[in-house]
């Protein structure tokens, strides 16, 4: 694959392909240090040194994929993105909208070089419609879709996440628009373009939300609404988080059924009429949440989780970065966090691929690519070119 893709909401998708064994060309521009890609660089660090080869995130999201360096301001860089794409199955990238057609290869172009290709575009709005001008970021998808209007408690605004949920969402979902590309092309030896949208993709998780209002009229805003820690699709009581001993200490836990409740009733000596049924435990949920955390808020959260999961109820203490990286037996166990190899950093862990496969299971070896780290293996090897030509070339500001 020819890629072109940056951040999280592109690199993460073809870091997938990387991991099962795909070859994966990341094109990058030598006069800016390839740093359309801002993460190339960017903290964190493993160390003191800095520079645009230390960027631990862009080495997470590009493990396993090849690196070359291409100006393409240039005509022969130009030239060679024309030879390398002829070579490649697939084009990806996640531009603005129209930024790879005013580089001279959109669509039409990329079928001239190669009639079968796929290419698979992931922009903020896509590039159809009044909003594909507009350029776009993980939380500022959140909030146009509407996700982020569905996070939050009562009489508050919007919570959203703290984080790029849909950057990682972006990612897995131009994964699959990639994989079901190629797909049809293996079944059809037709290419196509897959263009997507990462805010509808947002969009098309907001189905409970969006079936409420349209079936029954309840917006999603309304008193008391929305409450995100508490269960309503369907109806549970007590379903939340709650303080546990210790600063910045959490625990979850879920009622799932009248049984679970008089479990949870019993060990915690909570005794109450009103929490008799399901409706009663809804209607007081307030004074239902503070007789659960006056139980919560003097233990350990772990130890907490322990005794509700020992008599049966679902409970979990939240967990911190650390707690799941470096102290989970069953994270452990799985190898969520492999070890790479990179050019400049050595030995570095990265994120590794929540699934495994028996038979064909990802790799992850081998860090994210210096710049224009393969630029011998492709451009010689696949192209045909000459060390005197790459020096030549390399001379000229066209690598």
């Amino acid at each position: 694959m020819c890629d072109f893709t940056g951040q999280l909401a592109g690199a993460g998708a073809t870091r997938w392909m990387a991991a099962f064994g795909a070859e994966i060309i990341r094109v990058e521009d030598p006069a800016r240090l390839g740093k359309w890609d801002v993460l190339r660089g960017t903290s964190p660090f493993v160390d003191e040194r800095r520079g645009h080869e230390f960027g631990g995130c862009f080495n997470n999201h590009n493990v396993e994929k090849l690196g070359i360096t291409l100006n393409l301001r240039t005509d022969k860089g130009k030239e060679l993105l024309t030879e390398l794409i002829a070579e490649c199955d697939a084009v990806t990238e996640n531009f603005a909208a129209g930024v790879l057609e005013r580089l001279g290869f959109g669509y039409d172009r990329l079928r001239e070089i190669k009639p079968d290709i796929l290419y698979v575009s992931n922009c903020g709005f896509g590039h159809a419609g009044p909003y594909r001008k507009y350029k776009t970021w993980g939380p500022i998808v959140q909030a146009c879709c509407g996700l982020t209007f569905t996070s939050g408690l009562p009489d508050m605004p919007s919570a959203g996440w703290g984080y790029s949920y849909m950057d990682h969402h972006g990612g897995n979902f131009m994964a699959m628009a990639i994989m079901a590309g190629l797909i049809h092309r293996s079944r059809t030896g037709e290419g196509q373009w897959i263009d997507m949208s990462c805010t509808d993709a947002g969009a098309t998780m907001l189905g409970p939300a969006v079936l409420d209002y349209t079936v029954n009229g309840r917006p999603l805003r309304r008193d008391g609404m929305p409450y995100s820690n508490r269960g309503q699709f369907p109806a549970m009581a007590p379903h939340g988080i709650y303080e546990a001993d210790g600063h910045d200490a959490w625990l979850a836990l879920a009622a799932r059924d009248e049984s679970d409740w008089q479990t949870i009733a019993k060990l915690m000596g909570i005794d109450d009429r009103r929490f008799a049924d399901l409706a009663g435990r809804l209607a007081h949920e307030d004074d239902l949440d503070d007789a659960v955390r006056a139980w919560t808020s003097t233990r350990d959260r772990f130890e907490a989780a322990a005794e509700l999961q020992a008599v049966g109820v679902p409970a979990a203490g939240v967990a911190k970065p650390v707690d799941r990286v470096d102290n989970d037996a069953n994270t452990e166990a799985w190898g969520l966090w492999p070890t790479v190899t990179h050019g400049e950093m050595g030995r570095v862990r990265v994120d590794g691929i929540p699934a495994h496969f028996s038979d064909t299971d990802w790799v992850l070896e081998r860090g994210g690519p210096l710049l224009g780290q393969h630029n011998r293996q492709i451009l010689g090897g696949l192209l045909g070119y000459s060390d005197a030509d790459l020096a030549d070339m390399a001379a000229e500001g066209v690598i």
